[in-house]
């Protein structure tokens, strides 16, 4: 049972591309769900807070100079690689404002299972993710206020409040019900993260949907930038951490942390305070990044450590 639910759900990629090649030729099934969008993401970052324990943020406590590493390298090498890839590649405002969204997020939901199949530092990961998503809170607003406000306005204050209640209090409960119950969760948390890849997919779905015209004139644009976007994160993530003296399984962690985003967010934060064109970066980083990482991840996982 466990082992067939796990199969679905590294199958994520092959949902993503295929429900979105059918969302992009009959976006009519998906365009009327656009309202769906924040609660799915709520639904994510709440199967999120299930695979987590009170315990995972001691990590912190034990090895700060790590964490500040992962933390600093995360809000400063995707948020600034999105400013330069939308100059060079001439990106309007608007798809500028969706990349700059993407690197100024959070590590992204799967990051955890991509290092464990990478044989890097799990729990290292597990904590960057927590303690990412936390500083989401201010980081994602003031960052993105700071990088895009020269040509759209961002509405910080009301951006904030939005990631407290679409990510913090939905991840918070989540960690707060398994360290209650987890016992009595047990037999059924295999479910949650085929739950949570369900509702990316759907998410994916509906942003392709609402793009459907636009992505026949910016489509091939866009899935290059975010491609670079991606792939510069993994490069630059890994590399310092290297120079930096960490293990080999720390720096496969860090390079995943930097570059894998919680693109979710992205997505929903363009759709509530931009428009949809917007968000089009995140739903193909979404659909992208888990393709990059699966594949790192085989390669790595077929090195010595």
């Amino acid at each position: 049972m466990n082992s067939a639910l796990s199969r679905l759900t590294q199958l994520f990629p092959l949902w993503a591309i295929v429900i979105s090649l059918l969302a992009w030729q009959y976006p009519e099934l998906f365009r009327s769900y656009e309202t769906w969008i924040v609660p799915l993401l709520s639904v994510v970052m709440f199967g999120m807070g299930l695979t987590l324990h009170l315990s995972d943020f001691s990590y912190v406590l034990q090895m700060p100079r790590l964490i500040f590493t992962g933390i600093a390298l995360q809000y400063t090498i995707m948020p600034l690689t999105a400013v330069v890839l939308s100059d060079l590649m001439g990106l309007d405002p608007v798809l500028t404002a969706g990349m700059i969204l993407v690197g100024t997020c959070p590590g992204g939901t799967a990051s955890n299972v991509i290092c464990y199949l990478a044989r890097g530092n799990v729990a290292l990961s597990i904590t960057l993710t927590a303690v990412s998503t936390l500083l989401a809170v201010i980081l994602t607003p003031a960052l993105t206020a700071e990088l895009v406000s020269k040509t759209i306005d961002v509405p910080v204050l009301d951006m904030l409040l939005s990631i407290l209640y679409m990510v913090i209090i939905p991840v918070s409960a989540g960690v707060v019900l398994n360290h209650v119950a987890g016992n009595i969760l047990k037999p059924v948390r295999p479910v949650f993260p085929l739950l949570s890849v369900i509702a990316i997919v759907f998410i994916i779905a509906i942003i392709v949907s609402l793009n459907a015209q636009q992505v026949h004139q910016i489509g091939a644009t866009v899935l290059i930038a975010v491609m670079l976007h991606n792939s510069t994160g993994l490069f630059l993530g890994y590399s310092t951490s290297r120079l930096l003296g960490y293990s080999p399984a720390e720096c496969r962690t860090l390079a995943i942390e930097v570059g894998m985003q919680n693109s979710g967010l992205a997505v929903a934060l363009a759709i509530k305070y931009f428009t949809a064109t917007a968000a089009l970066p995140g739903a193909i980083f979404s659909i992208w990044h888990n393709l990059s990482g699966s594949i790192l991840a085989g390669f790595w996982s077929s090195r010595e450590k």
